[in-house]
């Protein structure tokens, strides 16, 4: 009756799941895990099919890696928007003065938010079977495995709930949702592939359950006292943000205009005339766009990335300084879910805020309204990225392993500044091409998985044919930055034999994409990039153009 009943959730359900495109993505997924197991499927050399365990363990392993980090990816794009969506459309405080408890609220958002990624879970349900039949796999392990992920959407859910509770922007919501989830998700995979069977088996079991149902509990009193007794409601929610009232209630990290460094991304409210020659649009970015919404968001932002930069700056810098490039690879995820968050909504919250004709039809040239955009947004994640890099500039001035390797360093800090590059060009294109920012903001971060960690991830799966050169697997990685990062040659001295020598550690497959042209991924990511990021904005500037002349801007 409680979940019959709930006039939140049938409407929920009935808009996402009669959908044509609910039908179409879940048909895709299918038969993509269908094709991944047709073409792994071990054959004999005559074409007969043969059962292999080993096989059917990497499969095994395949799919649930890949689910996983599927529930941590998508879980937040559905449910970091439940609530700020309703503030958006300024329907949110109808619903909090609508009969309804905060609770069936609170179950209606997350069972609809949740509904189709768990039918997109167990759709796979008969592929893992064929893994079953392979043998090598125990249906206790299948079982533990579906008990996993059903526990990380739940968890992953209501966090995203609970951030989109807090926060009356989906792109801010959904940018912490994924800060959060993404280390408890890395936590989760590690404890849970452990090769000692009994403890997976314990944690997986007896440690898990309980843990989350914990966490549901804390989540779900914090999330209806939200609903219960909202902070953010009267005049429709919109207030004016008080800086200097908001920085006597922040706790941890206050932001001030004035100081260093955070005059780099968000200088002073400007209390003069504008100088002649002044992008308008740069400096309204700048100066009021950023903290329009206040400052928690950037609050969060910044303490729990430097929060997890400090054990990962000791493990994988001080401790073995020739995994430089993994913490390079964390700075790299933290500009792809923080670049696209201030790219994304560039162009969609004007027509969201009903600004656009005003904007077309001003003065300004669309070339120089969409400078202004990309380098106010560019600017922001930038210099939020390149903060994590003291770390980095710390640890090859104090390590002498890493101070006789210096031009590593400046190719590390090129692969960061190409990144930020590339992820707040996409960002724009999709503001431009969409019409709501959580839409924009949704396909820019899909775009990015694509070209980041996808290729990744098929060179992970095409290991398994024997065909394929290392050469052949590099090949497919060149547009992640990752790759990039990964293939840098690094060095690291050998204690236990002679103190004064050193062994280079190198993944530097050289990858031929032009003939006679033998480069190493990082070579190729930042030949690549650059003129793309410049094809990208050459589209979004005709894209914008358009609408600018549709808008009677051409004269």
């Amino acid at each position: 009756m409680f979940l019959r009943d709930n006039p939140v959730l049938t409407r929920e359900l009935l808009v996402n799941l009669r959908s044509n495109r609910a039908f179409i993505l879940l048909f895709v997924y299918v038969i993509f895990l269908s094709a991944v197991v047709y073409f792994y499927w071990p054959s004999g050399e005559e074409g007969a099919r043969q059962v292999g365990s080993g096989t059917a363990r990497r499969l095994f392993e395949l799919f649930f890696l890949g689910q996983f980090f599927l529930v941590a990816l998508v879980a937040p794009t559905f449910a970091a928007g439940t609530i700020t969506g309703e503030k958006e459309r300024r329907t949110y405080e109808m619903l909090l003065a609508s009969p309804l408890q905060p609770s069936t609220i609170l179950v209606g958002k997350l069972l609809s938010s949740l509904s189709y990624l768990i039918l997109l879970i167990f759709s796979s349900l008969p592929l893992m079977i064929l893994c079953f039949l392979l043998g090598g796999i125990m249906l206790s392990e299948i079982t533990r495995a579906y008990l996993v992920l059903m526990l990380a959407a739940g968890t992953f859910g209501l966090l995203s709930v609970a951030c989109s509770s807090f926060f009356r922007r989906t792109s801010s919501a959904l940018v912490v949702s994924y800060l959060v989830i993404l280390p408890l998700a890395v936590v989760c995979v590690l404890l849970t592939r452990t090769e000692n069977t009994l403890l997976r088996d314990f944690i997986s079991i007896a440690v898990l359950p309980p843990w989350c149902l914990a966490i549901w509990a804390i989540l779900a009193i914090v999330i209806i006292r939200r609903l219960l007794r909202p902070p953010d409601v009267g005049s429709e929610g919109e207030v004016v943000v008080d800086e200097e009232q908001e920085m006597k209630y922040a706790i941890g990290v206050v932001i001030d205009r004035d100081l260093f460094p955070d005059k780099l991304f968000a200088p002073a409210k400007r209390t003069d005339l504008m100088p002649d020659g002044t992008n308008p649009v740069l400096d309204k970015e700048l100066r009021s766009e950023i903290f329009s919404q206040g400052t928690l968001m950037l609050r969060v932002v910044i303490q729990v990335s430097m929060l997890l930069s400090i054990p990962l700056m000791a493990g994988l810098l001080f401790l073995r300084s020739d995994k430089a490039g993994y913490y390079v690879a964390y700075v790299l995820t933290f500009n792809l879910l923080v670049g696209p968050v201030f790219s994304s909504g560039s162009i969609t919250q004007e027509r969201e805020r009903q600004t656009m004709s005003l904007l077309l039809t001003t003065l300004l040239r669309p070339g120089k309204i969409l400078s202004a955009k990309l380098l106010a947004a560019l600017r922001v994640s930038t210099v939020l990225t390149f903060l994590l890099t003291e770390q980095l500039l710390l640890a090859y001035f104090l390590l002498h392993e890493l101070r006789g390797r210096i031009w590593t360093l400046g190719v590390f800090l090129l692969i960061i500044a190409t990144t930020c590059l590339a992820t707040s060009t996409i960002g724009l294109l999709y503001s431009s091409l969409s019409r709501r920012t959580s839409a924009a903001l949704v396909l820019t971060y899909m775009t990015l998985l694509i070209l980041f960690v996808g290729p990744i991830g098929l060179g992970w799966y095409l290991q398994g044919f024997g065909s394929i050169t290392p050469e052949q697997l590099a090949a497919f990685t060149v547009t992640s930055p990752f790759s990039a990062a990964f293939s840098i040659p690094m060095h690291v001295t050998k204690f236990q034999e002679n103190p004064n020598e050193t062994v280079e550690i190198s993944n530097a497959v050289l990858v031929s994409l032009y003939p006679g042209m033998s480069l190493p991924v990082w070579t190729w990511f930042l030949a690549i990039y650059p003129p793309l990021c410049v094809i990208l904005y050459g589209v979004t500037y005709l894209a914008f153009r358009w609408r600018w002349w549709r808008a009677g801007g051409l004269g």
